[in-house]
C-alpha cells in the first residue's frame, strides 16, 4: 500500500501543480523513479557526515552520486517541457484580471498556469523550475506516508476503524465526497492527524538561526535558557515533541478522540497554554494545528516557514481515504512489527506495507446498495 500511495500522491501532484498525468499507479514512469532516486540521495546527505558530493569530479567518479546526476537531469527536463508548454500558451492579461479568473474553466488548470500567466515566466528560469522540483517530491510523498501511517494504525484499532467506517459510510455512501463532506467527517480528519501525531513527515525540522538569540528554558530546564550563536542550525525532533508524556496522554496510543479533549499540563507553570479543540472546531481550521496546540503540534512546521501546501496536503490525504475506504476492506497480510519503520527525510515502511483488501458496499448514507459486506475473494497488495 506504502507503494501505492506514492503513486497516487504523485498522479495528483501532477495534475493539480502542472495539469500532466504521469500514469504512475498504472505503470511506473522514468520521472517517478527518478524522484524516488532523488529523495534517497537527499535523505542520504541529510545524514552523511562529510559532504564528500561536492568535491570535484564526485558526480562523475562517484557511482551513486553519477546516478543521482542522472536523476536530476530526467526531471529538470520534464520540468523544462511543462514550463515551456504553459509558456507556449499563454494568454497575456493585467494582473487583475489573471487574480480574477475562475481556473475551473480553463483548459489546463494548474499552478504551473497561473505562475506563468502571473509572472511571465521564461522556460529557462531557474528559480521557478527549483520550485515545481520541490513541490513534485516533497508535495507527493509526505501525503503518502501519511496515507500509510494511518492504514497501519486504524487497521489495528478496531473501534476506531469501525467509527471511521460509520462516519464515511453515513457521509459519502458511494459518491465522490465534496467539501462539505469533509467537513463532515470530523473523526475521519481526526484520523489523519493521529497519524501525523505519531509519524510527524518529517520527524525532524532544521532551522538556522539569522542572529544571536536565546532559548527559553522549557519544561525543567535552565531558568536562563540556551544561547545560541548566529548561524547555528537547529534540529528540531518533531518524534519526541508529538511522543512527549508532558504534552500528550498516552503519546504512544493512537487515540484520534484526543484531538476533541481539551490537554493541558500544569507542570509548565502556565508557559504552555496546552491542546484547545476549540480552536480548531470553533475556528476556521478543519484539521489540529500548531495554533491549537501552541506548537505541541508541528507536522507541518508553524511560522513564516510552515509548509505552504498543508491545507492541499491533508484535503488530498481525507478524500483519498474516504474513497477507499467506503469500497474496501483493509487487513494487514503480515505481523505489524513485519512492517518495521525507516526514517529519511520522511518515515517509511522498512518493509513495505503489505495488505489484503477485499471489497465492500457502502452501508446508508447518501449512496446505495446493502450493508457494507466483504466480497469473497480478497487480494493482497
Amino acid at each position: 500500500m506504502e507503494s501505492e500511495f506514492l503513486s497516487l500522491g504523485l498522479d495528483i501532484i501532477g495534475l493539480g501543480v502542472f495539469n500532466f498525468d504521469f500514469g504512475s499507479i498504472n505503470s511506473e514512469s522514468p520521472v517517478i523513479k527518478a524522484v524516488y532516486g532523488v529523495l534517497k540521495e537527499a535523505e542520504h546527505r541529510s545524514t552523511f557526515y562529510l559532504p564528500y558530493w561536492n568535491l570535484p569530479l564526485a558526480d562523475v567518479l562517484v557511482p551513486r552520486q553519477a546516478k543521482f546526476r542522472a536523476d536530476l537531469k530526467v526531471i529538470n527536463e520534464c520540468l523544462d517541457n511543462l514550463i515551456k508548454q504553459a509558456r507556449d500558451t499563454r494568454v497575456a492579461e493585467d494582473a487583475e484580471a489573471l487574480q480574477n479568473r475562475d481556473y475551473s474553466k480553463v483548459s489546463d488548470p494548474s499552478l504551473l498556469r497561473f505562475l506563468v500567466d502571473m509572472r511571465g515566466e521564461e522556460p529557462t528560469n531557474k528559480q521557478l523550475r527549483d520550485d515545481l522540483m520541490t513541490m513534485l517530491i516533497a508535495g507527493h510523498e509526505t501525503t503518502a506516508a501519511v496515507l500509510t501511517w494511518a492504514m497501519f494504525c486504524l487497521v489495528q484499532s478496531p473501534e476506531s476503524e469501525a467509527k471511521v467506517l460509520e462516519e464515511v459510510d453515513r457521509v459519502c455512501g458511494d459518491r465522490t465526497p465534496t467539501l462539505e463532506d469533509l467537513k463532515a467527517m470530523p473523526y475521519l480528519r481526526a484520523c489523519l492527524g493521529e497519524s501525523l501525531r505519531m509519524y510527524p513527515q518529517p520527524p525532524i525540522l532544521i532551522r538556522r538561526a539569522l542572529a544571536e538569540d536565546t532559548l527559553p528554558a522549557g519544561l525543567r530546564g535552565d531558568p536562563a535558557g540556551y544561547p545560541i550563536g548566529k548561524g547555528a542550525d537547529l534540529f528540531i525532533s518533531v518524534w519526541n515533541l508529538h511522543r512527549s508524556p508532558y504534552l500528550w496522554k498516552d503519546p504512544d496510543t493512537f487515540r484520534p478522540e484526543r484531538f476533541f479533549e481539551p490537554n493541558s499540563n500544569p507542570d509548565f507553570g502556565g508557559k504552555w497554554a496546552g491542546y484547545r479543540p476549540d480552536a480548531v472546531t470553533g475556528g476556521a481550521a478543519l484539521y489540529p494545528n500548531e495554533v491549537a496546540s501552541d506548537f505541541a503540534f508541528i507536522p507541518f512546521g508553524g511560522g513564516a516557514r510552515k509548509c505552504v501546501g498543508d491545507q492541499f496536503a491533508m484535503f488530498e490525504a481525507t478524500v483519498a481515504a474516504a474513497m477507499l475506504l467506503r469500497r474496501f476492506t483493509f487487513r494487514l497480510a503480515v505481523p505489524a512489527e513485519k512492517v518495521g519503520m525507516a526514517t529519511g527525510a520522511t518515515i517509511h515502511t522498512a518493509n513495505g506495507l503489505s495488505m489484503r483488501v477485499t471489497r465492500r458496499t457502502p452501508s446508508g448514507g447518501s449512496g446505495s446498495g446493502a450493508p457494507g459486506a466483504a466480497a469473497k475473494v480478497p487480494a493482497t497488495v
